[in-house]
């Protein structure tokens, strides 16, 4: 499998980012990549969110926007996948190019925005996915670009997806679509979730199963903008926390070509600022909201960190970019190796074991913040 990652990744990096993602996911959908699932370590699965994970990796989404291969995603070892973001209206996003490699620096810069087929041709796959999935799947809903009412895409959303999802994602943390990351100001997102809440609490009087509702939050946040979102959580009884999305920052950037493109930075450099604000927000929510961690993570000692810092699952996607299919597999085989060595019997034994050191470091600060679209 590590010669195939090689030459595929090679192969795939001769074409434009755009162009090496749909190959990809056609690859996929072909049966051209064997499916190459670890061993199921016991030790690794995770519990939370009254969710059952046979692993804490999960691919974050971006990737399958318009549930092509949910199925195929899992059976590359992944614990969990996540589809989307998913907007009510189909919508092209940004003109391209819209997707910059920084290969120096382990990192992509997107500008992708929201660019996906809408809810009716993403229902209709899922209406004729298979039951059961080894691995929970996640719905990313985010709003249309145009919308004249951002709740009421966000509500559309849950209910048009609550039969099909194991959880839900709120998505408001894109930088590339202009005006989303103002929902995340305490005065747009309570009336946020107190919609996004009550369509759930209909579904569960229509006699529906509780589904999992997380909200996935920027890196880009002062202490007090953290302090205000952990305030609304905990008063809604959300469920969990992604943290974090992409970030307009680039002051841990080394220069080449395309580092000074307009867009949500991800990757190896996100890593510090994202695992800085995770372990913030933990401190901030409480021990039992879940929390997902990502941002950076390519290989099991940057899993562990996140863990260590408080998350209680994890996702990765450009790591998944520059190591191929078989990142998922070294991650886990590793990860096995690494809770062993600590003495644990399970992962989750390791959460928050540098909680404190995590949550000391100071969020780099605002002025750093630059590149909007």
């Amino acid at each position: 499998m590590t010669i195939l990652n090689t030459l595929g990744r090679r192969a795939l990096f001769t074409l434009d980012p755009e162009s090496a993602h749909h190959l990809s996911i056609l690859a996929l959908k072909s049966g051209l990549l064997p499916s190459c699932r670890a061993a199921y370590d016991k030790n690794l699965a995770v519990q939370t969110a009254g969710l059952s994970f046979p692993n804490p990796i999960g691919l974050a989404a971006g990737y399958d926007k318009n549930g092509e291969v949910p199925g195929e995603i899992l059976r590359l070892g992944f614990g969990f996948t996540e589809i989307g973001s998913v907007t009510p209206k189909p919508q092209a996003g940004n003109p391209k190019p819209r997707i910059f490699r920084l290969p120096a620096n382990q990192g992509v810069i997107n500008r992708l925005g929201f660019n996906n087929q809408g809810h009716q041709a993403v229902l209709k796959r899922l209406e004729k996915f298979e039951n059961p999935h080894p691995g929970p799947i996640g719905i990313n809903i985010g709003a249309n670009k145009d919308s004249a009412d951002r709740i009421a895409d966000y509500t559309l959303g849950l209910n048009v997806f609550y039969d099909h999802a194991d959880y839900l994602t709120i998505n408001i943390s894109s930088p590339n679509t202009p005006g989303l990351r103002g929902l995340q100001s305490r005065d747009s997102l309570g009336p946020l979730l107190d919609a996004v809440m009550a369509a759930r609490n209909m579904q569960r009087e229509a006699g529906k199963k509780h589904k999992p509702i997380f909200l996935k939050i920027a890196p880009d946040l002062t202490i007090g903008e953290l302090e205000e979102i952990a305030e609304e959580l905990n008063r809604h009884a959300m469920d969990g926390l992604i943290i974090s999305n992409t970030t307009m920052a680039r002051s841990s950037l080394r220069h080449e070509p395309d580092s000074n493109e307009a867009g949500g930075l991800s990757g190896k450099p996100l890593f510090e600022r994202s695992t800085i604000v995770l372990a913030k927000m933990r401190k901030l929510v409480g021990p039992d909201m879940t929390l997902v961690g990502v941002g950076g993570i390519d290989c099991a000692e940057t899993a562990l960190e996140k863990i260590c810092a408080g998350a209680d699952i994890l996702q990765l996607y450009t790591g998944f970019i520059y190591q191929g299919p078989g990142l998922v597999r070294s991650i886990l085989k590793e990860l096995s190796t690494l809770v062993a060595r600590q003495g644990a019997s399970s992962i989750s034994q390791l959460r928050d074991r540098k909680l404190d050191e995590w949550a000391a470091k100071p969020i780099p600060a605002e002025a750093d913040l630059e590149y909007p679209l």
